[in-house]
């Protein structure tokens, strides 16, 4: 089965899961558990459907540029499961924000504020050090590991070999991001769907990232960092 079909099939089980979850939310009483327990608006769950939601939405606008940059299928399919998988899942983190009344946009918190207590579970080796919130925003760069609007001008203008390692560049620094953050949610979110999005999204995410490694060797090149 090819990697095409395998993000395929990945997507439309999230979205049962995620349906199947819903369906119970809903359906279940004001006193019940679940109700009892629907994330806050400055709780870690939608925190990271906020900001994972936004670091997703790049990633799959910098996928669409390569596509058309770029006959090489190799780089072209890669680009293709990443806007596939990425579009499926930020549908989902905006449908839970839905779900728990909440808004999309928050004025009142900066980017990736919500896991500043990231690190302080068990199992969590690795994160100490890791940048929470305090991310200096630049030229449109919003969270670690997101493209400035200077990179994403240089990429549209990119073609062929170029647009490749500038693309691969970018989506690895945008996975190291993503992964932090995937991580911070496996750590500190309680809401257990949730919770398995982000693990699956951290081995998904890492995957890519040797894969990726990979194709900038084959191109002569290596990840900026």
């Amino acid at each position: 089965m090819t990697r095409t079909n395998w993000a395929a099939i990945t997507a439309v089980v999230l979205a049962l899961l995620f349906a199947g979850a819903a369906t119970v939310a809903s359906a279940g009483p004001d006193d019940s558990p679940r109700a009892a327990a629907t994330p806050t608006s400055d709780s870690p769950e939608a925190g990271f459907a906020r900001d994972m939601a936004v670091h997703h939405q790049q990633a799959v606008e910098m996928s669409f540029l390569v596509r058309d940059s770029t006959d090489d299928e190799e780089v072209r399919r890669l680009a293709y499961d990443i806007a596939n998988t990425q579009a499926n899942q930020r549908g989902m983190l905006l449908g839970w924000l839905d779900l728990w009344k909440l808004p999309k946009i928050s004025t009142d918190q900066e980017p990736m504020a919500w896991m500043a207590g990231a690190g302080e579970h068990a199992g969590m080796e690795g994160m100490e050090g890791m940048d929470h919130g305090g991310h200096e925003v630049r030229d449109g760069s919003l969270m670690p590991g997101m493209a400035t609007k200077t990179e994403l001008d240089t990429l549209r203008s990119a073609k062929g070999k170029k647009a490749e390692i500038l693309y691969l560049q970018l989506m690895t620094d945008h996975h190291i991001g993503g992964v932090e953050m995937a991580q911070g949610c496996a750590d500190l979110c309680e809401v257990e769907t949730e919770r398995a999005l982000a693990e699956g999204m951290v081995t998904a995410q890492q995957s890519e990232l040797d894969l990726m490694a990979d194709l900038l060797k084959a191109r002569g090149a290596k990840p900026r960092a």
